[in-house]
């Protein structure tokens, strides 16, 4: 028996390939196929099972595809009602890979048809769990998702979450290893941990929501205290998965798709596409396409994409950095954004040698801030997180998280300077881009963020370490 988590830190998820005497399952696949289909033919095996822990709501799962080419078919949970065929195991129903097993649990309460998957080794053991986002290493899922199609309330999920957790998982041995499908950084959960592994037993002892003394009443409000608006994509990429998608291969033909600097507006206008410029936010200052927005690829690239564009049938043309292209494409697939037109032939650089329009962002460093700045007379808007904002910032800043900025955006006077800030640069880029796309340039983005800025002589509130923030 092998298992392997494969874990895509831009999306924060985890993946797992397991095999077991000439035979494999794969748990919630990314969207991209072919190094799942390597993998199987290089380690021959035949793979017999699919596994999917829920209807994903942050990313598009590969297991249409993956079935399509390999025959294996797709395993949800109870109450899944897939537009595809798919099989809908009962609680307890067992399946045999190898020497192994793989045997469902009903977790209800992320979502109605969650799916703990346990692993029972040859020896009749139990091994492992695959959890999907039911428990995470220092969390549990957030009970909000799914309470339309359910037609309950987030606290009436959080308690069948709560006997999911008690009735299923906690009553496994101490040494049974946990597998999530997702880590830090994921919008799944609100206090996850940054290891991606972990065991029944450590998570009983540190993880908030398995307290054993803890009533069902005070688990709802704890797990539903200070969760943030799911981002508006995660419903349309729920209906991706549970419907059917169009083939990752014929999206990224049309990504592919190269368009020269002589026709790149005629078709923008024509398809009423987006410019996403996906390099560094460094290099995006210096100059762009006038109305694109930034969003880098190195980065927490494709969240961002889905938080600001949302949805994912807007048309899409991209500008990236030289080679990054068909990555660009395979990152944007992953979160349902398929309707990607083509890029821009010789990126950005062409465009600017054919002596077409550019535009630039008025960035300063953080020395010219501290130089320029006046307390009490000058505005500052801080996109970071409330909670990076709350763990220390600039006396009378305005905190303003990047991913309301559609709500507050229509509250600025474009005839006042402020300047605008991150942690890093790269948050505030993003604003910066979406903000001279809408006719605002009264502004400086400060380069290096607060990380930047705290090293300076500007006035800071005093620092709270985060972890207390979030409690």
């Amino acid at each position: 028996m092998k298992i392997e988590q494969i874990y895509t830190g831009c999306l924060a998820q985890g993946a797992y390939y397991i095999t077991s005497n000439g035979e494999a399952a794969i748990i919630d696949p990314l969207r991209e196929i072919q190094p799942y289909l390597d993998r199987l033919e290089r380690d021959g095996v035949k793979l017999k099972y699919i596994f999917e822990t829920h209807f994903h709501a942050d990313f598009v799962s590969g297991h249409v595809d993956l079935s399509k080419e390999t025959g294996a078919p797709i395993v949800y949970g109870p109450n899944a009602a897939c537009e595809f065929d798919c099989i809908s195991a009962k609680d307890g129903q067992e399946f045999k890979i190898g020497k192994i097993t793989i045997k469902a649990l009903h977790t209800p309460g992320h979502t109605m048809e969650s799916t703990t998957f346990l692993l029972i080794d040859e020896n009749g053991k139990d091994h492992a769990i695959f959890s999907g986002d039911t428990l995470f290493i220092g969390d549990v899922g957030r009970p909000d998702l799914a309470q339309k199609a359910a037609g309950m309330t987030q606290d009436q999920l959080a308690g069948i979450l709560f006997h999911s957790l008690r009735d299923k998982i906690m009553t496994l041995a101490d040494d049974v290893i946990v597998y999530p499908a997702h880590g830090a950084g994921s919008a799944c959960g609100k206090n996850m941990s940054k290891e991606t592994v972990s065991t029944i037993g450590n998570q009983k002892a540190t993880n908030y929501a398995l307290r054993a003394n803890m009533t069902e009443e005070e688990f709802i409000k704890e797990v539903t205290d200070g969760l943030l608006p799911p981002p508006a994509y995660f419903s349309m990429n729920v209906a991706m998965n549970k419907q059917g998608y169009e083939s990752f291969e014929t999206v990224l033909h049309n990504g592919m798709k190269a368009i020269n600097v002589k026709e790149f507006e005629a078709v923008a206008e024509e398809t009423g596409a987006l410019i996403l410029d996906t390099r560094s936010a460094a290099d995006f200052s210096k100059g762009f396409i006038p109305q694109s927005i930034n969003i880098g690829i190195n980065g927490d690239f494709a969240p961002w994409v889905g938080t600001l564009i949302a949805d994912v049938k807007q048309p899409i043309i991209l500008v990236t950095a030289t080679g990054m292209e068909e990555e660009t494409v395979t990152r944007l697939s992953r979160v349902g954004f398929d309707t990607i037109i083509g890029h821009l032939e010789g990126g950005f650089e062409a465009w600017q040698n054919a002596g077409f329009e550019i535009d630039t962002v008025n960035r300063i460093t953080a020395e010219q801030f501290s130089n320029e700045f006046k307390f009490g007379e000058d505005k500052v808007i801080d996109i970071r997180k409330e909670t990076e904002y709350e763990a220390e910032h600039i006396d009378d800043a305005y905190s303003k998280p990047l991913a309301y900025i559609n709500d507050w955006v229509k509250d600025i006077n474009p005839n006042e300077h402020f300047y605008l800030h991150c942690a890093g640069g790269y948050r505030s880029m993003i604003a910066a881009s979406i903000l001279q796309a809408r006719g605002f340039r009264n502004f400086s983005e400060v380069e290096g963020g607060f990380g930047a800025i705290s090293k300076t002589n500007v006035p800071k509130s005093d620092f709270v370490c985060q972890s207390k923030v979030l409690k």
